[in-house]
């Protein structure tokens, strides 16, 4: 529309459009710091009813501005990207947190810990050869016995502790992400249903985009944007949030999970029941090595030697106990009768491959430790790189902000000016034409 009359409505959309600037800007500082608030940009679109016609013509100059959109900053490709390293910075967090705190139970190397009882067992051994008459060292003996299969024992309860742990975090690891799922999915309609209105829907876009992320974090799971902008999402190759329905998510044994989700399961069927698994084979070797060699021997009292450690192989080591109470019993000889000597002593000190295989075992499970902590920094460096990019194209940058202000509020106050100037020029039209000055 030409003429003056126009122009009112050219400077009243200036008017308008910079209020929608400051309003959105004002929005943007107030949530600098909400979590996962995506800043938001207007996007001005030239307002002209010009159209191309054979016998008339359009004699405006334009017909002001209008908001065009207002736009959530994010890339689609770096959102995907953050998703997929934050699940994977989760499942190694997961995983080495449990390793460490399991590294922790197991103290070694330490004076504590079962090497260092292995060891004490073998001198006391070695102790009672070079004085297999005393009382006091046949009494180590067993002392130093059930000190070593108590320590045994003390490994396999904290491993079973974690393992009870693990079960119930899980546990609630799969509730959470059912949870989250069903907000998904009432999200996504919700966002259809907004924007179908057209009203602003971009307050309930970023709470979708944590849903997603926390899923990532929570499963390893991906997303998929639909042409309706709608959000699917998959964990492990199924279908957990279609559209506004989401499946009910249980744990499956042949899945491969990751995030939380993977690193739990991950723990709970393979890492500690191997370790576990391994404390049961040294156990099983002190058992029958020590019981063997024990049996070739003979007691203070001339009999031949019985069993020194009772051991169950279904249950492991936890059930490893020492069955001696009396010293006597002990069979350091290799004489039976009345002679004595210590050489059946002096062979229970060196028999088995138990402390061998016990230190293989630690040492294998600090080198994954190891090798986990590292995965888990360098990994954590990466997510943090991409969280900077993220937080440099989604983040509110205030200075940004106060210049886009600045900038909404001189237009504003140029374009009330325009008004004023208009009113005057129709003032002039409407009352003073036709006056002449005398």
């Amino acid at each position: 529309m030409a003429g003056s009359f126009g122009s009112i409505s050219t400077a009243l959309s200036g008017l308008r459009y910079n209020q929608v600037l400051l309003d959105v800007a004002g929005n943007n500082i107030s949530n600098a710091d909400t979590d996962g608030y995506v800043r938001r940009r207007v996007v001005g679109s030239s307002v002209s009813s010009a159209a191309p016609a054979l016998w008339s013509r359009y004699d405006g100059h334009g017909e002001g501005v209008s908001v065009g959109e207002v736009r959530r900053m994010v890339d689609p490709l770096l959102d995907a990207r953050v998703r997929r390293e934050h699940g994977m910075l989760a499942y190694l967090q997961t995983t080495s947190t449990v390793l460490s705190r399991v590294e922790e139970g197991i103290g070694e190397p330490g004076a504590n810990g079962v090497h260092a009882a292995m060891l004490d067992f073998r001198n006391a051994w070695q102790d009672l050869a070079t004085n297999p008459g005393g009382a006091a060292a046949r009494q180590q003996v067993l002392g130093r016995a059930e000190t070593l299969a108590q320590a045994l024992r003390v490994q396999v309860s904290n491993i079973a502790g974690e393992e009870a742990d693990q079960q119930v975090h899980l546990t609630s690891l799969v509730s959470e992400v059912n949870t989250a799922a069903t907000d998904l999915a009432a999200l996504n309609r919700s966002i259809l249903v907004t924007e179908a209105n057209g009203t602003d829907a971009g307050t309930l876009r970023d709470r979708r985009d944590q849903l997603a992320l926390r899923l990532s974090e929570l499963t390893g799971a991906t997303t998929t944007v639909r042409p309706d902008g709608q959000f699917d999402v998959s964990v492990a190759g199924a279908s957990l949030v279609s559209a506004d329905v989401a499946s009910t998510f249980a744990i499956d044994p042949a899945a491969t999970y990751g995030g939380a989700i993977g690193a739990v399961t991950t723990l709970l069927t393979t890492t500690l029941p191997a370790y576990r698994a391994g404390l049961d084979a040294v156990a099983a070797d002190l058992a029958n090595a020590v019981n063997s060699q024990h049996a070739l021997g003979f007691d203070a009292n001339g009999n031949p030697g019985g069993t020194f450690f009772t051991f169950d192989p279904a249950v492991g080591a936890a059930s490893l106990q020492v069955a001696i109470t009396d010293p006597n019993l002990v069979a350091a000889s290799s004489l039976g009768g009345t002679a004595r000597n210590g050489d059946n002593a002096d062979a229970l000190s060196r028999v088995g491959t138990y402390s061998d295989a016990y230190q293989k075992l630690v040492n294998g499970f600090g080198t994954q430790v190891a090798a986990v902590g590292r995965q888990t920094a360098n990994q954590a460096a990466l997510t943090g790189s991409l969280d900077t990019a993220w937080e440099q194209q989604a983040g509110v940058n205030l200075d940004e902000e106060t210049v886009t202000m600045l900038t909404a509020q001189r237009a504003y106050e140029a374009a009330a000016r325009l008004l004023t100037t208009l009113d005057e020029v129709l003032d002039t039209l409407i009352n003073r034409t036709g006056i002449v000055g005398r």
